[in-house]
């Protein structure tokens, strides 16, 4: 048996007035004086052993708090009892073992932030599960008890002059019996386990979201072509079986909508589910404790390894709700301002016509002449002529394209924009 003590840590930030620390040293103490008792066998367990904590505990992501508990979201601190908050952070651990709650590892950043002269900070927890755990490839779907590999709580909060919002979403593997042993292959194909009974997981596994998070919107990035296709279709069919009102579906083929860097048609996917999300809300506490407002629901996005897409997908679904939290809730830019969003596609997607073309015609037609080539050919053969024509030519396309892109330039703006609102009697 052997003590973890944790011998150096590096602050991170302060969370709601609380330090938090990220441990980068760690001690391995044996409650056993010496290992001389040990059989050849048991020494090359223990090395074993002992090699394989070191490495987790080399893996960047250790995070701590001596009082504040980052094991739970801010939504479920505010649900628990009395009892509850009275005890201990490592009574708090112990209770969560005993019902079966998540454990996480940490994943945090936290920033200081500032709009329009006002200051707030947001945050970010991710929270890995220490069921299932496993890398990519090696650890897909789900065990018999209904816990998902590489299952992750995210949870953005933005705190400012005491009111608290938080956002929660999930992401995990897809919740059915399948694996994708690595080969000499690039991509592995994915193969689902057709001798086992899927729904008894994917039931244990979606009662026990439902229980902790309340109505589910599945967000599927996979493929629906290809070796990831019969994914898609059984994950569809599984949800259909479930029959949960609770829990609803969404497929969204990332490769393909997005394909040609048409990322502009990710607002498909936002606008399919922004009445649902605008529905489930966030969770909201006002400065003198008092809840506002509660999240009813949560997105639990995929892809194959639940990274690169889905986070994609999170990030435009955090910052939707972040845009709410900041103009509606926490009234960060004073009632003065409001957030314009422009859905419309970019600029340089659309179909092109004048205003976009004049500059590239103007900097690319004169290019392809030498400075004494035939463009001037037309002026008097003096030297003297000659310069002062190139350096006219040149100086009008050169306030021409400038006066296209002042005059034009708004087009260009990335969205959000700040606009004033009218005020109000």
């Amino acid at each position: 048996m052997y003590l973890v003590v944790i011998t150096r840590k590096k602050k991170v930030g302060d969370l709601l007035n609380h330090s938090i620390w990220k441990a980068t040293d760690f001690d391995i103490i044996s409650y056993k004086k010496t290992i001389l008792h040990l059989t050849d066998t048991q020494l090359q367990d223990n090395k074993a052993f002992l090699s394989m904590i070191n490495h987790v505990l080399s893996v960047d992501g250790f995070y701590f708090s001596t009082s504040y508990d980052l094991t739970h979201t801010l939504q479920r601190l505010s649900n628990t009892s009395p009892e509850f908050q009275e005890m201990s952070l490592l009574e708090r651990v112990r209770e969560s073992k005993l019902l079966h709650t998540y454990k996480f590892k940490e994943l945090i950043a936290i920033h200081s932030c500032s709009v329009n002269g006002k200051y707030f900070d947001w945050i970010l927890i991710s929270r890995r599960s220490c069921f299932r755990p496993g890398v990519r490839y090696y650890v897909r779907g789900i065990d018999s008890e209904g816990h998902a590999a590489n299952f992750v709580e995210t949870e953005q909060i933005v705190y400012c002059n005491g009111g608290k919002a938080s956002f929660v979403q999930t992401r995990g593997s897809i919740p059915f019996f399948w694996s994708q042993r690595p080969n000499l292959k690039y991509k592995p194909k994915p193969q689902i386990n057709n001798a086992v009974n899927h729904m008894d997981g994917f039931q244990r596994h979606f009662d026990s979201q439902i229980i902790s998070y309340g109505k589910q919107v599945l967000v599927n990035l996979v493929n629906q072509k290809g070796s990831e296709k019969p994914l898609e279709q059984t994950f569809s069919q599984m949800v259909d079986g479930l029959g949960n009102g609770m829990v609803r579906y969404f497929a969204f083929d990332f490769h393909k909508e997005c394909s040609h860097m048409r990322w502009d048609r990710l607002q498909i996917l936002v606008d399919q589910v922004a009445e649902v999300q605008d529905e489930f809300g966030y969770f909201l506490v006002d400065s003198e404790g008092k809840v506002l407002m509660t999240q009813d629901g949560i997105f639990r996005s995929n892809c194959m390894d639940c990274l690169d897409r889905t986070n994609v997908i999170q990030s435009l679904l955090a910052r939707r709700s972040l845009q709410a939290q900041l103009q509606d809730s926490i009234d960060l830019f004073l009632g003065n301002y409001s957030v314009e969003e422009v859905y419309s596609t970019s600029p340089l997607q659309i179909q092109k016509d004048w205003k976009f073309l004049a500059g590239q015609t103007q900097v690319s037609f004169p290019m392809k002449h030498k400075p004494r080539g035939r463009l001037i050919r037309w002026v008097s053969s003096d030297t003297w002529t000659e310069t002062l024509a190139y350096v006219l030519f040149w100086g009008i396309a050169s306030i021409g394209t400038a006066t296209i892109i002042l005059y034009n330039g708004k087009d260009f703006v990335d969205a959000p924009k700040l606009v004033q609102k009218e005020k109000m009697d």
